[in-house]
């Protein structure tokens, strides 16, 4: 398949994987910081074809992962409501909140439903007047855009019957987060692609500026993977620091002009507080003053909200690179994908779903 399978060739693969162990001199510690590299590494066994002495440890790249409980409590306190239909993405439905799931609450007569575009909510909210559409909007910067997209076109028709449930968060702030940590262990990053195919790769170079940290922008492919190390790995043992672009067949370093617009019409930064790491200074995204009356927490009266984390759960520390799936006590015994304690392991990008689909061998 074009565009895929030369970016799966083993013997491309290996090539890099050998200049990687010549580039090798010394121990480092990088983090891949979305989930879809989490998977790609785990299922290909990129990890093993390591040299010695570099370690991936995986990022809070998984925008369902990253959601916070106080969100899926809302979602599920709106859902509940009579006349409401509250839509979202598969994944939301059997994260758990602080009592259900999404799930739970369907199976109690909520009407929940899976859409695959926020436009699809609104065009069931303008197909029936009659109930309250609301549509729970997670993920990065690469599906914010559609959410902006949906609100405009909701306000331009004046459709009053759709409102949205915003938890959007920005990757940026979250990186300097991690390494204005004092436990943080990263020395380098691979960034998400598909975050920078949106907004370029701009933001980061002050990052990696201020915290001299090497940052190479990567796809999602394990040569794309192994490619992305080489250029880290070559900085890194070069003591440079500047942002790099592996993913150069999508990614330019203004990134896509009239989605970063559109955002900026639809929405302003806000401080975000993340599923097992806490609050997060203008890590997240809300409504301007023009599209606020289309803020689903505010029709609904449910804005102030708190919640507890399961103690059980160490997402959070999976989420900051501290630990791997494996050193988690629950794993695959009492937190599964059938019955998870934490987000991680019922993504799809979530870093535990990945150990548990293609590396749970290793730990039974």
């Amino acid at each position: 398949m074009k565009h895929l399978d030369e970016y799966r060739d083993r013997r491309a693969a290996e090539r890099y994987a050998a200049l990687l162990a010549r580039l090798t001199t010394k121990p480092w510690t990088v983090m891949e910081v979305c989930g879809g590299q989490t998977h790609s590494i785990v299922r290909f066994g990129i990890d093993r074809l390591l040299p010695e002495g570099l370690e991936l440890v995986h990022g809070p790249g998984c925008p369902v992962c990253v959601t916070p409980l106080e969100l899926i409590d809302k979602a599920v306190e709106i859902a509940l409501k009579p006349g409401v239909v509250l839509c979202s993405f598969g994944d939301m439905l059997r994260v758990p909140g602080s009592t259900k799931s999404l799930l739970q609450a369907k199976g109690e007569g909520a009407q929940v439903r899976i859409v695959y575009s926020p436009l699809d909510a609104l065009d069931l909210a303008r197909k029936d007047p009659s109930v309250e559409v609301v549509f729970f909007a997670v993920g990065f910067e690469t599906t914010a855009p559609a959410t902006a997209m949906a609100a405009q076109q909701a306000l331009r028709l004046g459709v009053k019957n759709f409102s949205l449930l915003v938890s959007h968060v920005l990757v940026p702030p979250a990186l300097e987060a991690l390494m204005s940590s004092g436990k943080n262990r990263v020395q380098g990053f691979l960034a998400a692609g598909h975050v920078c195919a949106v907004m370029g790769t701009e933001e980061y170079e002050p990052i990696a500026e201020k915290r001299r940290v090497p940052i190479v922008v990567t796809g999602f492919e394990p040569v794309d993977i192994l490619q992305g190390l080489c250029l880290l790995v070559r900085q890194l043992e070069r003591g440079e620091h500047r942002v790099d672009n592996q993913y150069a067949r999508v990614v330019r370093r203004g990134g896509n002009r009239p989605a970063i617009e559109l955002l900026r019409e639809v929405f302003e930064p806000c401080r975000r507080k993340w599923r097992g790491i806490g609050p997060i200074e203008s890590s997240g995204l809300r409504f301007t003053a023009r599209y606020a009356q289309l803020d689903a927490e505010r029709r609904f009266g449910v804005a102030e909200r708190e919640a507890q984390e399961p103690a059980e759960c160490i997402a959070g520390l999976v989420l900051q690179g501290l630990k791997k799936p494996r050193e988690c006590p629950a794993f695959a015994g009492r937190c599964t994908p059938e019955s998870p304690l934490g987000a991680p392991m019922v993504s799809s990008e979530g870093a535990c779903a990945a150990y548990y689909r293609y590396a749970r061998e290793k730990v039974s």
